[in-house]
């Protein structure tokens, strides 16, 4: 394989991405790009799969499991191999010193050989990940294919950066005056922890899981995907294409591996304590992440769990163009991602805009028949909104009118090509965020904790400084993905951003364009920060990768 001339220039760039952190991508998001055939070659590999047995050839195969359901409806039957831990373990394992021999660059670039093998398979995997999370058809294609390609290189690239600060070998000479000088040679050796376990999630299953499992395998560790049970299709084609690079370059196949559980199995807890098991990458619940890193203590933990995202609504000076990105950062993928605003902080006696005075029940009205406007012509969206990911999403909606006043009902939306698929618009309620109860109900308890879909609370607050101090103590107590603030007050501006400089949180500006408070860009964008509760690292940075890997020092006399 010529690894090097293929792909060192991509890795170069990629390299310098990450410093300079302009805008770049060597993964075009535009279905045209892949060839005239690409969409219907895409479609027919994905409908080929359907019904079968997803073959491997992995060790310790013990029977068949699966039992996916697309939010659109129809089942897969696709059946997985069932892993026997006690064998596959030991055989991942085997292939370690190989590989960690191999050095950085190599694995660098057979990571980047396993991406591009993905991406030239984007359209298969786009409808592998519609039809396991569902996403709508584009944002699996971009966000499922590209920008999660993209993610995984950008891992690849901090881990080469990170196993190459120090030198592989040094001369070492210290003067010892008239005497000879003590002289020593040093080899510095990147040696991996052990084998790491991706535990996959049901929303995003490439976009969250391929930084965790490229970082981990260009460390020189292993990798044991663990994909959630009603999303292993995409993981499970991105271990299959990982195990034919790797047994093409020369390596043992079973450096990566897949573990696909059995209905209620619950296999992700017995793994993450096993001995072997020496990092972990989750994404997912509160509950399950706090039980990770107070129960994997052989394993460094990497989580990314729930949040309270907040916009504070001060002031704008382009109310149209606030409305229309609230709209929509409120409407993609059903809410479904942990990038959605879930809190909009309004002074209750209102705010300035460009079109006027406009006192908080305007805002919320306006924020509302905006999002009903985006989304009124069906086809539009059922394009935007995709579909329910689980009933446990449609019941935290339908629960939700009865949290407060509903300022925007939710409403089904049909889609006529896959008719069996819950697709709700989003809903929008009022509540108060100075008074912790009304009529009986718990408010604060209500926007407090995440309410994972489509669903946002218009929290009525005293006055801006009061947003900022709910703010500092959401993302302090809740912790935050994503922070968003409209205002055209300098002195405002400065106190938004001193609250998530002190509490670590991602914020965006006034942003009324194309770029929204949701979406993050690799290579340039940290998503998370690894400062706040809601997750303990950022994708993606130096720290993400560096304890994945211990420098180990030989030194010999010269």
């Amino acid at each position: 394989m010529q690894l090097t001339e293929t792909h060192r220039p991509t890795l170069d760039r990629a390299l310098e991405a990450i410093r300079s952190r302009e805008y770049w991508s060597p993964h075009s998001e535009h279905p045209k790009a892949y060839g005239e055939t690409g969409a219907a070659d895409g479609l027919a590999a994905y409908q080929a799969l359907l019904g079968t047995r997803f073959e491997l050839d992995q060790p310790g195969t013990d029977g068949w499991t699966g039992g996916e359901v697309s939010p659109y409806g129809p089942e897969l039957g696709i059946e997985y191999p069932h892993p026997d831990i006690e064998v596959l373990l030991p055989a991942m394992r085997a292939g370690m010193a190989a590989w960690r021999e191999a050095g950085p660059e190599t694995r660098a670039l057979v990571c980047l050989e396993i991406l591009a093998r993905i991406s030239a398979r984007t359209h298969e995997f786009a409808h592998a990940v519609m039809h396991t999370s569902g996403q709508a058809f584009m944002m699996a294609f971009q966000a499922g294919g590209p920008h999660a390609q993209d993610r995984g290189l950008e891992a690849v690239t901090y881990a080469y950066e990170e196993q190459t600060r120090t030198p592989q070998s040094a001369d070492w000479s210290k003067p010892q005056g008239k005497r000879d000088p003590l002289e020593l040679r040093k080899v510095f050796t990147a040696a991996p922890r052990g084998i790491a376990l991706l535990i996959g999630c049901n929303t995003f299953p490439t976009w969250n899981g391929y930084p965790g499992l490229f970082a981990s395998l260009a460390t020189g560790n292993p990798v044991l995907v663990k994909p959630h049970p009603r999303a292993v299709l995409p993981l499970a084609l991105t271990v299959r294409i990982a195990r034919e690079v790797l047994s093409e370059a020369g390596f043992d196949p079973n450096l990566v591996a897949l573990a696909a559980e059995s209905p209620g199995e619950g296999i992700a807890k017995t793994l993450a304590v096993r001995p072997e098991i020496r990092i972990i990458d989750y994404t997912g619940s509160t509950a399950f992440g706090d039980w990770l890193e107070a129960n994997a203590r052989q394993a460094q933990v990497y989580t990314e769990k729930a949040g309270v995202n907040t916009v504070v609504i001060d002031s704008t000076g382009d109310y149209k163009g606030m409305l229309s990105n609230l709209a929509f950062s409120l409407s993609l993928y059903s809410g479904q991602m942990c990038t959605t605003p879930q809190n909009l902080l309004i002074p209750r006696d209102g705010i300035t805009t460009d079109a006027g005075p406009k006192s908080y029940d305007e805002v919320v009205a306006d924020i509302a028949a905006s999002v009903s406007g985006l989304l009124g012509d069906d086809a539009r969206a059922n394009a935007l909104l995709g579909a329910l990911v689980n009933p446990d999403v449609r019941a935290r909606l339908d629960g939700a009118a009865a949290l407060g006043e509903v300022a925007l009902p939710s409403r089904e939306v049909v889609n006529p090509d896959f008719p069996d698929a819950v697709v709700r618009t989003p809903v929008i309620v009022k509540l108060d965020g100075a008074r912790k109860y009304w009529e009986g109900a718990d408010e604060e308890a209500s926007f407090m904790s995440e309410c994972f879909g489509p669903v946002s609370f218009a929290v009525a607050v005293d006055s801006t400084t009061d947003a900022l101090d709910l703010l500092r103590r959401t993302v302090r107590e809740k912790g935050a993905m994503t922070v968003g603030a409209y205002t055209t007050s300098a002195e405002a501006e400065r106190a938004v951003e001193e609250v998530c400089l002190e509490e670590s949180a991602q914020l965006s500006l006034n942003l009324t364009g194309g770029v929204y408070v949701n979406q993050t860009a690799a290579f340039s964008d940290f998503h998370g920060s690894g400062g706040n509760p809601a997750a303990n690292a950022a994708l993606c940075d130096g720290a993400f990768v560096s304890n994945r890997f211990r420098m180990v020092e030989i030194r010999r006399q010269a």
